[in-house]
Formats: structure tokens, C-alpha cells, sequence
């Protein structure tokens, strides 16, 4: 699904985090926000989702526009949200296990029934590599296992747009090699991926294309 960011300016408050950003992304593309803490990578990822709004200029998921009038993931017809959004710090539900926060969602925001969600639930912790982990509670999970569960959660609901923070943030090198390899999986799917991230060795090894911020600017 095409993801159009165009002239995006974002506040907080007085101070301007991004400035006149614009990129797009086409279904099956992984791009990605390269830029040091404080860059507004993360302040972009809140805006495409709806959960910030913008200052200025347009976002489009899909042809349909993204404003703070809206919530976040606007519904498409078959009522499923367009963008998913992987928090760099999971927010899984403390008291659920890793199976539960994955059909939670589909049960109560998509009135799915139970029995299917949880069999898509199983699925994608399977497909994720952490099927095993299911009746584990967030705290018993390792940082890459939680990770995992939450792009799980993300992608119970079917986002043709998916969204992640930082995901590198608490993996070694072997599993963020894992995790490259598992972008590019889901983009070939076709899913169009926008990826915020510090890690410039991880940007290069999951990303078609990469837009360096600083400042809030995109820089060539």
C-alpha cells in the first residue's frame, strides 16, 4: 500500500522536531529513518500513525489522509486498520501472556472469534520464532523474544503498512542479523515497512532505501 509523507512539519509545542520532510514508500518497500537520538524518527513514526499530529503538510496511507481528526489506523472497508506501529519498548500487557496479547486485538477491536484468532495468534509466533513462547508472561521473555511477540501483535490485525521503532534497540548482533532477514520477509509478503532506527548496519541489511534525518531534516 503507498505511504506518502509530503512536507511534513511536526511540533512539540514551540520548538519544530521535523521540518518539511517528504518521502513515500510503495507496497513491498522497506525504508528507513537513519538518524541519531533526537532526529524526530520516532516523531514521524507517531505522525503516520495518527497518534501525533502535523504542523504542517499531508500524510497518505493508502490515498486516505492521516490527521489528528482521526484516530490512529484508519479502517479500510473490511474494518482492519491500515498501519501497524512496533513501540521501541514493546508495551506488551504485563498480565497477558505472549499467546493473549497477540489475539487480544483481533478478538476485541475486530470482533474476530476467539478460536481463529488465537490459531492466527499461534501462527505468527510460529512464523516469528518464538512459537514456544507462547504461555510465557512479557517478564519471562528474553528483549528479541518480546520484540517478536510484539511485531506479532502488530501484524495480527493485517496492516498493510507496518511501523517500527528503534527495533534493534534490545538485540545483539547475531539476532538483529534475525531480525534484517524477518523485515525483509514481511516486506516480501507485501507489506509496505518503515523502519526508525539509530543502527545504520541494520538500516543497510533490511532497507531498499534509507532517509537520513538530523535535526528533523532529511539530509542528503
Amino acid at each position: 500500500m503507498q505511504l506518502q509523507v509530503q512536507d511534513v512539519t511536526i511540533r512539540r509545542g514551540e520548538r519544530v522536531v521535523v521540518r518539511g520532510l517528504t518521502f513515500s514508500a510503495a507496497r513491498g518497500d522497506v525504508v528507513a529513518l537513519v538518524g541519531a537520538s533526537g532526529a524526530g524518527k520516532s516523531s514521524v513514526l507517531r505522525a503516520i500513525g495518527g497518534l501525533d499530529p502535523v504542523a504542517a503538510g499531508e500524510i497518505r496511507v493508502g490515498g486516505v489522509p492521516v490527521t489528528s481528526a482521526r484516530p490512529p489506523g484508519r479502517e479500510v472497508a473490511d474494518s482492519r486498520p491500515l498501519v501497524g506501529l512496533v513501540f521501541q519498548f514493546h508495551h506488551l500487557f504485563a498480565n497477558r501472556t505472549a499467546l493473549e496479547n497477540v489475539w487480544l486485538a483481533p478478538v476485541h477491536v475486530l470482533r474476530q472469534p476467539r478460536g481463529d484468532a488465537e490459531r492466527r495468534a499461534r501462527a505468527l509466533l510460529d512464523a516469528l520464532g518464538v512459537g514456544d513462547r507462547a504461555a510465557a508472561l512479557p517478564h519471562e521473555l528474553s528483549g528479541g523474544e518480546a520484540q517478536r511477540v510484539a511485531i506479532a501483535r502488530a501484524l495480527a490485525v493485517e496492516p498493510p503498512v507496518l511501523l517500527m521503532d528503534e527495533p534493534t534497540a534490545s538485540l545483539d548482533a547475531a539476532r538483529r542479523g534475525d531480525l534484517a532477514a524477518t523485515v525483509v520477509r514481511l516486506a516480501g509478503e507485501g507489506r509496505t515497512i518503515v523502519v526508525a532506527t539509530h543502527d545504520a548496519d541494520f538500516a543497510g541489511a533490511c532497507a531498499a532505501r534509507t532517509v537520513p534525518l538530523q535535526g528533523g531534516r532529511h539530509i542528503e
